[in-house]
């Protein structure tokens, strides 16, 4: 599969303000300094399509992009970029309007067709284990993507696999991709287990 063109469409601050609910969708969850908007780059072969700052919470709304490819079966797809939960340093307004708009999204959104969740290789939280138990409970298909695997030693990454699907209860239906948004390590294989999720 050839990844044939990828643009932004919109940033979205609230429910209403969403795309027309059309294309299949696949959303990026994640803590707020987990590299959501570098890995997206790094998927769509761009550098600075997705916002990427050193402020963990840089994305503040709702990003559409509109992704075209060579696979006939999912020709046409849109990836969303939900704002990052946790450390993020806006003001306690801004993170109580997040949380009611990242769940009427992921509850609602008709076109959704699976959830790519963020966890950090190395330091995975039990925040993280909630939002993958949250995400389960939807029904909805999920891939489990650990970032800055770079920063992982050879003797570390299994362990590292290992310890987020016990951590998580998580059986081996649930994919997890090793991931380096440096590297570009598991982009082809993350992009597999995204047509996988929409092979019907």
């Amino acid at each position: 599969m050839k990844l044939l063109s990828a643009e932004f469409i919109k940033s979205s601050v609230s429910p209403e303000q969403f795309p027309p609910d059309r294309l299949p969708e696949i959303a990026f969850v994640g803590r707020s300094n987990v590299g959501k908007s570098s890995l997206i780059n790094s998927l769509l072969h761009r550098k600075k399509l997705a916002k990427v700052s050193k402020t963990p919470g840089k994305t503040r709304a709702v990003n559409f992009f509109t992704v075209r490819t060579s696979d006939p079966k999912l020709s046409l797809l849109s990836l969303v970029d939900l704002p990052g939960y946790g450390y993020a340093k806006v003001s306690k307004t801004m993170r109580a309007q997040w949380g009611p708009m990242i769940e009427q999204y992921l509850e609602q959104r008709q076109s959704l067709g699976a959830v790519i969740l963020l966890i950090e290789a190395r330091v995975w939280m039990p925040q993280d284990v909630m939002t993958v138990q949250w995400v389960q409970s939807l029904g909805c298909g999920m891939i489990i993507v650990l970032t800055k695997a770079d920063k992982l030693r050879q003797s570390e990454r299994a362990p590292s696999l290992v310890a987020v699907r016990t951590a998580c209860g998580l059986g081996p239906e649930v994919p997890i991709v090793l991931y380096s948004a440096e590297t570009h390590e598991g982009r082809d294989a993350l992009w597999g287990e995204i047509r996988t999720q929409f092979k019907t």
